[in-house]
């Protein structure tokens, strides 16, 4: 199942795209046409449970589809694939992605990990996700040194995050990220930011 919420916090809609198990039967020998077919049968009409509908054709004209639309991506299945966990070639999820201005809330750098920038929307000091920093050497000390230069308390929404290296407002960012959301960035990494005083 996949969760979609609309403006309405109250109309929750649940996605459903395919199914393992059915009254202790085990579906997952069945390739994935038929065991969407066996969903379509038992989802009821008016339901809070839609059928996610297949979308045959090009792949590429779909996708293209859905990034014009802003959605996250496509999942593409093979239509006689047997369901198997783990990863497999019977299933691709094509993602969608798309760049963005954000304003920099500080950086969590620990020994040994990956650094990264916190993120807030432009203005609002509002945290909505993270992203790795993968810049050059170069541009990671320029970064740093930008850091160290406008240091600042946390904002008082976040929670204590001792690694973390927080800055004053005015660093702004710029963020290739997954479509979809834009209150909660996803997938995210730091492609440049504002050196300007």
């Amino acid at each position: 199942l996949q969760k979609a919420v609309h403006s309405d916090p109250y109309a929750m809609v649940l996605g459903a795209f395919d199914i393992l198990h059915l009254n202790g039967h085990d579906l997952r020998d069945i390739g994935c046409k038929a065991r969407r077919e066996i969903l379509f049968g038992i989802i009821k009409p008016n339901s809070r449970i839609q059928f996610s509908e297949a979308m045959p054709g090009d792949a590429k004209a779909i996708f293209y589809l859905a990034d014009q639309a802003g959605l996250e991506g496509i999942v593409s299945k093979r239509a006689d694939s047997k369901y198997r966990s783990g990863p497999t070639s019977n299933w691709l999820k094509t993602k969608s992605f798309t760049e963005g201005e954000f304003e920099l809330l500080g950086v969590e750098r620990e020994p040994g990990k990956a650094a990264f920038a916190l993120l807030a929307e432009p203005g609002t000091r509002k945290y909505v996700g993270s992203a790795f920093i993968t810049l050059g050497r170069e541009m990671r000390e320029r970064l740093w040194k930008r850091v160290q230069e406008h240091v600042g308390p946390p904002p008082e929404a976040m929670r204590k995050r001792p690694a973390t290296q927080w800055v004053a407002p005015g660093v702004k960012l710029r963020i290739k990220h997954l479509r979809g959301d834009h209150s909660h960035i996803r997938h995210a990494s730091l492609l440049g930011f504002s050196d300007e005083e």
